[in-house]
């Protein structure tokens, strides 16, 4: 019985650290990301149709994005191909968390 009690305790813990992390991953995104990219992904924004952005909605686009990938352009910012003009900037500020939480916001949004 102890050991069920023990057992519990420990997944709910589990289940608040997982809520509090998707709280943080929002309050991420909406505070750095949904400028460009919309608070629901689609980057149907001034900014997000003026810089050509994914819509991350999408199936195939999300099938094409690799986490790597997302975690560099996130880390690194982008940069027009062939050119020195900077399409996304840096968030180097952000912690190796913050950025993973990040990479799995933007997979939740795959329909």
């Amino acid at each position: 019985m102890k050991k069920l009690i023990t057992l519990s305790c420990i997944l709910v813990m589990a289940a608040a650290v997982s809520s509090a992390r998707a709280a943080d991953a929002k309050e991420l995104w909406v505070k750095n990301c949904a400028k460009c990219h919309g608070e629901d992904g689609k980057g149907k924004t001034k900014m997000g149709e003026k810089l050509a952005v994914k819509d991350y909605t999408d199936a195939k686009v999300q099938e094409e994005m690799k986490d790597a990938d997302m975690t560099k352009a996130i880390k690194e910012g982008v940069k027009e191909k062939g050119g020195d003009k900077v399409k996304m900037k840096a968030f180097s500020d952000l912690s190796d968390d913050e950025v993973k939480a990040l990479v799995g916001y933007v997979r939740a949004f795959k329909k």
